[in-house]
Formats: structure tokens, C-alpha cells, sequence
């Protein structure tokens, strides 16, 4: 197992907030330019459109990451990838598809740097905001370098739920935990987009994320910069994550104990 210090995390998170700024805003460019000609011709166009968007975006980013740190694994939810003896990058080169198609803003590109059995470094490019947050494991969570912090939301009627939702799990399911909310005064979004659900955490403006079952390019650098922000998460083991996915709750710190059937409801505390 190879080991890491924090100079060469440091490089490495350096390289991945560059290249998810780069690769977001080319995404952005090319959605703009080619788009509105796609959407033009049937679905299968605008499908065809996705694929290409997709692959062209995690190559940039699996060539850039491969060249620069060699010795490093890679896993990409387009073209797949096994986690390596030293270090993983687990990356979603458009996290948000359907958001991002249609041109609602929250999409964005998430990149993790999974070794020694911790996710210890997030990256992720808000295309909302064209912004990148990062975290380091153990050194807190940034926005474009500044520090960010989860809410200190105590009152449930105060606060703001993110949620998300997979057709691998039951409907019924996300309807009872809507409902529970509910009862507690809790407000609620849906934005499709789990990583930039776990940064609107991260940064205080939401006060939890939850989510049933995500696949490990989703959430992985959401669950790392939520968790340096100061968020409580609950997710299955690393390993198992990485292996099929699984659920996540990111809770702002001082609604824990008022939301816990959240945490019951994942299954993990």
C-alpha cells in the first residue's frame, strides 16, 4: 500500500481543481455550442449528444490525471476502472446529466482521490456558481480557497433538505421520508445532482443531503468536503461504496439528533 503525505495530496488536489474548473467550463462551452443544434433532431440525437459530452469530458480528465500521477488507478463512471494497490481516482465527469441537458444549472464535475482505505481528496466544480470546492482529508473544506463551513441550523423548521432519488430503490420509500420531513417542519428540494446536493451542505446553504443509493462517482468528494466542512455523514464502508454504491446522509451538526429517522432510514450511522 502506497503511503501519502500531505505534499503529495496537496499536488494532487492542486492538479484536480484545475482540471475540474477546466473540463467544467469546456463541458459548459460545448453544451452552448452544440446543444441547441442537437436538440433540433429526435432523442436519440440529444442522447448521442450526452454520450459524446461525457466520454469527451472524463478522457480529459483521465489522460490529464494519468499523465501527471502514473502510478495512480483510475475509475470513471463511463468507462469503469478497478481501484488500484496505491491510489484511486474515482471521477463523474458530469454529475447532474439530466440538469444539465435541459440547462437547469445544478451540474457539475466530481472528482475523489480514494488510498489507504479514506477518500482524501474531493474536488468538485459547481457549474452554478463556476466555482470549485475542495477538501483535503484532516484540513478542512474550500470554496475557490476560501473556508466554508456546514450550518449551525438547530431548529428542523429551519432548515433545508436536499434530496435525492434512484429507481433502485423503492418510491414508497422517499415518499415516507418526504413525509416525515414534513412533520417536522423540514422544507425540501430535489436538485438531481447528489454532488452538488453534498457541496450546498458543505457550504451552509442546505442543511442536510439525503440520499438511499448512490453509485461511488456521485458522492465520494461530496461526502469528503461535507464531512472537512463539519457536516455529520453516514454512509456504508468505504470499500462497499466503492464496490455497488450505497446511501448517504450529510446532516448539519446541530439537527443530528431532531433528524436521526434520516440516519435509521440509510441504514448506516
Amino acid at each position: 500500500m502506497t503511503s501519502f503525505d500531505f505534499a503529495s495530496l496537496e499536488a494532487r488536489a492542486e492538479a484536480a481543481i484545475a482540471l475540474a474548473r477546466r473540463v467544467g467550463r469546456d463541458v459548459a462551452a460545448f453544451r452552448a455550442e452544440a446543444l441547441p443544434q442537437t436538440l433540433a433532431v429526435e432523442n436519440k440525437g440529444v442522447q448521442d449528444f450526452v454520450t459524446v459530452a461525457d466520454k469527451r469530458a472524463e478522457e480529459a480528465i483521465r489522460t490529464a490525471l494519468m499523465q501527471t500521477f502514473p502510478q495512480d488507478a483510475f475509475m470513471g463512471e463511463e468507462s469503469g476502472g478497478q481501484v488500484g494497490r496505491g491510489g484511486t481516482w474515482v471521477v463523474d465527469p458530469i454529475d447532474g446529466t439530466t440538469n444539465f441537458i435541459r440547462g437547469f444549472r445544478h451540474w457539475g464535475v466530481s472528482i475523489a482521490f480514494v488510498a489507504a482505505g479514506e477518500i482524501q481528496i474531493g474536488v468538485i466544480y459547481d457549474a452554478a456558481q463556476d466555482k470549485v470546492f475542495h477538501a483535503i482529508r484532516g484540513n478542512g473544506a474550500f470554496k475557490d480557497g476560501q473556508p466554508i463551513s456546514a450550518s449551525h441550523v438547530t431548529d428542523p423548521s429551519r432548515a433545508i433538505a436536499i434530496l435525492g432519488h434512484s429507481r433502485r430503490t423503492k418510491f414508497e420509500d422517499y415518499l415516507a421520508v418526504t413525509s416525515t420531513l414534513y412533520e417536522c417542519g423540514v422544507d425540501y428540494r430535489r436538485m438531481g445532482a447528489a454532488a452538488i446536493g453534498l457541496a450546498r451542505v458543505a457550504e451552509g446553504v442546505s442543511d442536510v443531503y439525503f440520499e438511499r443509493h448512490l453509485s461511488p462517482w456521485d458522492m465520494l468528494a461530496g461526502i469528503l468536503i461535507a464531512r472537512e466542512a463539519g457536516a455529520r455523514i453516514a454512509t456504508a464502508p468505504l470499500a462497499e461504496m466503492i464496490g455497488g454504491g450505497g446511501p448517504v446522509v450529510a446532516c448539519a451538526p446541530g439537527l443530528v439528533q431532531a433528524l436521526s429517522f434520516l440516519f435509521d432510514a440509510a441504514g448506516c450511522r
